[in-house]
């Protein structure tokens, strides 16, 4: 097993999340002491709890992964690891990168320069509605990829302007590939794998859970030069994707909105606290 499988086959354990694999690979870089270590030892290098240890062990010594990637292919499924020349770059220089990332799709839009995120509430007003459509067309012309996170409201209709326009869009999922939710945006994710890309930082087989979704917040905005924030209520999911766009040192836009509305209230807040405010593309455009 090479070096990329079995960070993939490491991916895959119960356990491993981000910091235990960053420990692991610290520790041992090429992973070649990876099936070798005996339990004491990994105890010594790994702080988590020992039933977690414990089901980490078991996929680890358990799991078959040359099956597993067999059935990805046959799905058409490619994974990329952070060891691949073709890893994103935008995305490699945030504090947390991604190790592997399941993709379905048209893989070169990982290589294109002008990207924008775009997030936004769930539950839109006939306002954000109409003001996405007309910032985002002039966008979507100008061949900027769209990306976002294949939810209900903004999100979907972000993927829909750009698709509808014959545009390139990159959806992101919190859940895995094989697994998609919402359930009522599986044919619009399916659009998006014949004419845009997929990806997922979560294994394919996997459901998604509520925790996995501020972690595809910051693979959003990792992606992204800059992140478009079109409704989003005071306390909501879309100010985490800004607030990791600033870390990441991305460029926040607002849309500006009615004060009495709770859609705008957390984009006239992002506003007040610097993020730039946009009428119209171009306000998008001078900063690219």
């Amino acid at each position: 097993m090479n070096k990329t499988e079995k960070l993939i086959h490491l991916h895959h354990c119960r356990g491993a999340g981000w910091k235990t694999i960053q420990i692991i690979m610290s520790n041992d870089p090429s992973l070649s002491s990876l099936f070798t270590m005996n339990h004491e030892e990994w105890v010594k290098i790994l702080p988590i709890p020992s039933n977690k240890l414990t089901l980490f062990l078991k996929d680890l010594h358990s799991l078959n992964i040359i099956d597993k990637l067999k059935r990805y292919e046959d799905c058409q499924i490619h994974c990329l690891t952070i060891f691949d020349d073709d890893y994103p770059f935008l995305l490699k220089q945030i504090f947390d990168p991604p190790w592997v990332l399941y993709l379905k799709g048209d893989k070169k839009l990982l290589t294109r320069r002008s990207t924008l995120g775009v997030v936004g509430t769930r539950k839109p007003t006939s306002y954000g509605l109409e003001a996405l459509k007309t910032i985002l067309l002039p966008l979507v012309k100008k061949k900027f990829v769209i990306i976002s996170g294949v939810a209900a409201g903004i999100d979907a209709e972000a993927h829909k302007i750009t698709l509808g326009e014959g545009g390139d869009t990159i959806g992101v999922l919190g859940g895995g590939l094989l697994q998609i939710y919402p359930k009522s945006n599986i044919s619009l994710a399916g659009e998006i794998i014949n004419k845009g890309l997929l990806l997922s930082e979560t294994p394919p087989e996997k459901r998604a859970e509520p925790w996995m979704f501020p972690l595809r917040n910051r693979i959003i905005s990792g992606l992204s030069l800059g992140v478009f924030v079109v409704e989003a209520k005071e306390k909501s999911g879309s100010l985490i994707t800004a607030q990791s766009a600033l870390e990441h040192g991305r460029e926040v836009f607002a849309l500006p909105g009615n004060v009495t509305s709770p859609e705008s209230l957390g984009t006239n807040q992002l506003i007040q606290d610097g993020a730039k405010l946009v009428l119209s593309s171009k306000q998008i455009e001078e900063e690219f």
